[in-house]
């Protein structure tokens, strides 16, 4: 027979067995929800632009209504985001919510959104204000990108490049190319967001989001500079002018002149998946790429630097072989 001890010993056990347990079932429900498991509505990340050659690169996805209301700036609080740049969440004077960013994403970030939404891909509403004063930190800032962040929406959860309800589709192979055509290398999973929204027909959508791409249009770094020397770049129009996208082809697969985090995933794309991506992109217009560029308030030679640069990268993408070619060869 068990003693008094004995039972007290085993129920003590079995009460902590029991906290642990909840303890650890908590604590992967929370990494789910940051790691984008539990998803509300219909996942969604890209849509066919089917007006891609009349789309407003200037305005951007947000258009003409989305813009911020400049004529009083209140800082909420600064934001602790840990990233590489500064930001803050303010108010505007219609009422609406914003991070303002400052710094040098703030300008490649608001192009490459631009061309994202362009190719059809969902993403933040941002404009690039040349110069604005905020209220609570009585100074004036230049370049400050105007990140929408509507109340309504909810983006907490992350999702990761190597696991998402879009592995092996073809819209996910093509953002794979869009991020080497912008050159963004900080594609780390934190880094994307799902943005839980509801339509106005009541439709819930979960729209996965490249969230921050403002590490973008930077020059190609070799491998002695970013494994030894950790230098990385950004918004460097020149440098991103000079590198070249596509190494060459390897069987069915394109090489990419590209480095990033999760340079791994990012790397594997067939010639039919970039070749899908640049037709779309190449319905574009000199006049609308240049636009993005503008709305992000490059110099003049600046956007035509750039603009050339891009569209000789779509141009390049279009010029793979096809797959019979390769075939053939």
């Amino acid at each position: 027979m068990w003693g008094r001890r004995t039972i007290t010993a085993a129920c003590t056990i079995l009460v902590w067995l029991t906290v642990i347990g909840v303890s650890l079932g908590v604590a992967k429900q929370q990494k789910a929800k940051k790691t984008g498991s539990h998803v509300a509505g219909r996942a969604v990340m890209w849509r066919e632009p089917s007006d891609i050659g009349r789309r407003n690169l200037f305005l951007g996805p947000g258009g003409a209504a989305m813009q911020p209301d400049l004529r009083r700036i209140t800082l909420i609080k600064e934001e602790k985001s840990g990233g590489y740049s500064k930001k803050y969440r303010v108010v505007d004077a219609s009422g609406r919510e914003w991070v303002a960013k400052i710094g040098k994403e703030a300008q490649s970030e608001t192009a490459a959104t631009r061309l994202l939404w362009a190719a059809g891909y969902y993403t933040d509403i941002d404009y690039l204000v040349p110069s604005v004063h905020i209220e609570g930190l009585n100074k004036r800032l230049r370049n400050v990108r105007f990140g929408a962040r509507p109340k309504e929406e909810d983006r907490s959860e992350c999702w990761k490049w190597k696991s998402n309800p879009f592995v092996g589709r073809r819209e996910f192979q093509g953002l794979k190319i869009m991020m080497a055509l912008l050159n963004n290398w900080d594609t780390k999973d934190a880094n994307n967001k799902i943005v839980v929204v509801h339509d106005k027909d009541g439709q819930v959508e979960s729209r996965y989001v490249v969230h921050d791409v403002g590490a973008s249009f930077g020059k190609k770094l070799n491998w002695l500079e970013r494994n030894l020397l950790f230098k990385r770049d950004r918004n460097n129009p020149k440098g991103y002018a000079k590198a070249q996208l596509i190494k060459g082809v390897s069987g069915d697969s394109v090489k990419l002149n590209y480095w990033s985090k999760n340079g791994g995933i990012l790397s594997k794309v067939s010639v039919e998946d970039a070749r899908w991506i640049g037709q779309r992109l190449a319905r574009l217009s000199p006049e609308q790429i240049e636009d993005a560029f503008r709305a992000a308030s490059y110099s003049s030679d600046e956007v035509r630097l750039m603009s050339r640069a891009v569209r000789q990268r779509i141009r390049d993408i279009n010029n793979l072989p096809r797959s019979s070619q390769l075939a053939r060869e």
